[in-house]
């Protein structure tokens, strides 16, 4: 039988266990495939993240900068240091809000439409090979289960609200 102390000391040795820790797993992954994604997209001038930008809002149009920092599920001001490089570019325009004067929203430039157009081949590349590499349905089933993680923590954020 273990004692009081042998216990405890394996409490906190698994505890620190890297391999158990989805956080660091996840992020890990993230890295990983966000390498692969900036890889592809280099020709273009565009980052992963630079692209998921401006994509989003090609498709969905002008935004003001919570609504698109909620919608990426990225912090306001780690979003602010990414437009910072596509303003300065002439790929994004912040202007004042139209239903409210106080807001600020991001939108498309003309330019910042035909670089996310160009840089769509590189993103295309990209997603077939990590596609390739691991597998479309297993990719597929991993971007659901990732959705359904940011959905349960909407859902908990909404509940405690």
């Amino acid at each position: 039988m273990r004692s009081a102390s042998q216990n405890s000391s394996h409490d906190k040795s698994a505890s620190y266990n890297p391999a158990g820790c989805n956080c660091l797993a996840l992020r890990q992954a993230a890295r990983h495939v966000t390498q692969i994604y900036d890889q592809f997209l280099a020709p273009s001038g565009l980052r992963a993240t630079q692209y998921s930008i401006l994509a989003r809002l090609l498709r969905r149009g002008p935004m003001t900068i919570n609504a698109l920092a909620a919608d990426l599920v990225m912090d306001r001001t780690t979003l602010g240091r990414n437009i910072r490089p596509l303003q300065r570019d002439g790929l994004v325009a912040v202007v004042l809000g139209k239903s409210d004067r106080r807001s600020k929203e991001l939108r498309l430039t003309s330019a910042g439409a035909v670089r996310v157009r160009a840089a769509r081949k590189g993103w295309d590349a990209a997603q077939a090979r990590f596609e390739g590499a691991f597998g479309v349905k297993r990719a597929r089933k991993m971007r659901a289960l990732l959705h359904d993680v940011v959905a349960d923590a909407d859902d908990a954020a909404r509940a405690s609200a």
